[in-house]
């Protein structure tokens, strides 16, 4: 059973829930990866969160990587995965 601990965060009037992942989420093919957040969003909403989903990653050096919309690159260039991790608030499973 898939277990995800969530940032579900309002940010700037919009929903958006940051799903840390595993840092071989990023060798995984462009399809395999949108396959993945179709699926965390499909999920997400049945459980009740609203909002875009945005997998987060951490990456060499400690930094972090994300898939989000364009017009939300400058916010998450800001944060660190400190930042997300403190920010879990709920957890997705299936």
């Amino acid at each position: 059973m898939p277990r995800y601990k969530v940032a579900h965060v309002r940010e700037q009037g919009i929903d958006l829930i940051i799903v840390p992942l595993e840092r071989s989420f990023e060798t995984r093919s462009q399809l395999e990866q949108q396959q993945t957040i179709n699926t965390l969003e499909m999920r997400a909403h049945a459980a009740g969160l609203a909002g875009t989903v945005v997998p987060v990653w951490e990456y060499a050096g400690g930094r972090m990587r994300f898939i989000a919309p364009q017009n939300w690159h400058a916010f998450f260039k800001s944060l660190s995965l400190q930042a997300v991790f403190g920010a879990i608030n709920k957890e997705l499973y299936w």
